[in-house]
């Protein structure tokens, strides 16, 4: 069982990297870490391995931990396993859905169409998804959709700046599509609709070879 203070530190890194404070390819140094955070190194190293799971670090034994940075032709094989990954979770997580879910899913769709701001866009977008999948029952499937997500957080972030506001009602006219087939129980539809969304993605970040520099991804 993992102790309060692994669990209170890996909360605090999870949190700064997927918000970009902490940017791909930047090291983590665990004193400084243990430190400011008035932890011991033991909940820090074992934080950092919870987090290294869940792809959102990685150890180097001669530079120790870091953000990963990942280059263009690897996010362009991540999204593709996404669009193989994410709509199987989808087809598996449809059948167990509830009204109230489908009723959260709406909500959040409204905030993100109300919404301006690319933090508070990616963090609703994130909780859009990953709540269509809490249907699914199978684990294995789960986590390495919320690995995949995780590794590409911060491609999407960039991606989201250089794109800004205008390509914003595509993102909500193919959720919209995705919700009303999720509200069916279509789970054909269902699937269609989030490969194209995914793949859409996938196209136009190959279109921006400069999300991939390092002025690109970081803050």
């Amino acid at each position: 069982m993992r102790a309060p203070e692994s669990e209170r530190v890996a909360a605090h890194l999870r949190a700064a990297i997927l918000s970009g404070a902490i940017a791909p390819g930047e090291r983590i140094r665990q004193e400084e870490l243990a430190e400011r955070l008035g932890a011991s190194r033991l909940p820090v190293r074992e934080a950092l391995r919870m987090l290294a799971a869940e792809g959102l670090t990685e150890h180097h034994p001669r530079r120790g931990a870091r953000v990963p940075r990942l280059g263009m032709h690897q996010v362009d094989v991540i999204y593709q396993m996404r669009e193989r990954l994410e709509p199987l979770a989808l087809a598996e997580s449809i059948p167990h859905l509830t009204g109230a879910d489908h009723q959260r899913l709406g909500l959040i769709q409204d905030k993100i169409e109300a919404n301006t701001d690319i933090g508070e866009f990616l963090a609703l977008d994130r909780e859009f998804h990953l709540l269509s999948y809490t249907g699914c029952a199978i684990d294995e499937l789960s986590s390495m959709v919320v690995r995949l997500w995780n590794t590409t957080q911060h491609y999407r972030r960039a991606f989201m700046r250089l794109t800004g506001p205008a390509r914003r009602w595509v993102v909500n006219a193919e959720h919209r599509l995705l919700l009303d087939a999720i509200e069916r129980r279509d789970v054909v539809d269902a699937e269609r609709h989030l490969t194209g969304h995914i793949r859409r993605t996938r196209v136009e970040l190959s279109q921006h070879p400069e999300v991939y520099a390092e002025e690109g991804v970081r803050r």
